[in-house]
């Protein structure tokens, strides 16, 4: 399971550490977080408190009118061992029995500059995309007109070197060998190279290549959402492969469906120029122009009527 450090957020978001020093390494494991009014108000029953807390305008207000030892009790009981801290918005004053709660259980209390509502959506799209579902697979992943194409294939295959090629065309690589897909939500994945093979590519008999020192820095890029998976094979005579483009197969990839080509691999079949054309034909299909479903069409009508088909 992924987590983040609470420290993390001090250092990201800049936040005043005010209280709670020991407490900075406690793990958030959820994105989703809480704004306490009801437990304010003396409803505990369903406390979220394994989720980072946020105190803004309405809540300390209502705190600083509570009576002082209920205003203790309250606090008390929002600072548990499992809560990976609290943040103070708009810079707002710390009410003491806060500060002496935090004292006695390590919450890390924290304070911010920014508004509530503005610091609720930063610290969510952050833990979001930290947080999020996460695979590795065995590819290489290429931003080719704007679409993330994912090749995939056996060893030795030529992925590598497709991926070389079309680079040299103008088109930018993202990750090579290994390729770490993040879920942001529910139909977008994006992929990423490893940090230690960050840029780098592996041609055989030719070992390993820096693309951006060799190309320059617009040849890569650090991620990319994946749009279309090509999935690169060896040439079977006895296969039947798809030669209109009607049918439409997906792969998936943790909780995502994703468009998948099987493209042969034979002597002679520029692969580079195949893929280019590929993203370029599923660009127009987004936009709504099928050539497949266009010629069906077309021979059907002329069936229909009764012509003569010449091909």
């Amino acid at each position: 399971m992924a987590k983040v450090h609470t420290k993390e957020l001090i250092d990201k978001f800049q936040l005043e550490l005010v209280s709670g020093e020991e407490g900075v390494h406690r793990t958030i494991t959820t994105s989703d977080i809480s704004r306490p009014g009801l437990e304010m108000a003396g409803y505990f029953t369903y406390y979220p408190a394994e989720r980072l807390q946020l105190l803004g305008k309405t809540e300390l207000t209502f705190i600083s009118e509570l009576p002082p030892q209920i205003r203790r009790e309250r606090m008390e009981q929002l600072c548990t061992d499992e809560t990976p801290g609290i943040i103070i918005s708009r810079e707002m004053e710390v009410p003491k029995e806060l500060l002496i709660a935090s004292h006695g259980t390590g919450v890390p209390i924290m304070r911010t500059k920014m508004t509530t509502t503005r610091l609720s959506s930063r610290l969510t799209n952050y833990l979001e995309s930290r947080l999020a579902p996460m695979t590795a697979v065995h590819g290489v992943l290429v931003d080719i007109y704007g679409i993330g194409v994912l090749i995939k294939g056996d060893s030795g295959v030529g992925k590598s070197e497709t991926a070389l090629e079309l680079v040299k065309r103008g088109h930018r690589l993202v990750a090579d060998d290994s390729v770490e897909i993040r879920q942001e939500d529910e139909e977008t994945l994006v992929g990423s190279a490893p940090e230690l093979i960050q840029h780098l590519l592996e041609i055989r008999g030719l070992g390993i290549i820096n693309v951006m020192t060799l190309f320059g820095a617009g040849a890569v890029r650090n991620y990319k959402k994946i749009s279309l998976i090509i999935n690169l094979e060896t040439w079977d005579s006895k296969k039947v492969y798809d030669r209109l483009g009607l049918e439409e197969e997906t792969m998936k990839i943790l909780e995502t469906e994703v468009p998948i080509l099987t493209v042969p691999v034979r002597p002679g079949r520029n692969l580079a120029v195949i893929i280019e054309v590929a993203a370029m034909n599923f660009r127009l299909k987004r936009m709504g122009m099928n050539a497949a479903k266009q010629f069906n069409d077309r021979l059907t009508d002329a069936i229909a009527s009764g012509d003569d088909i010449e091909l």
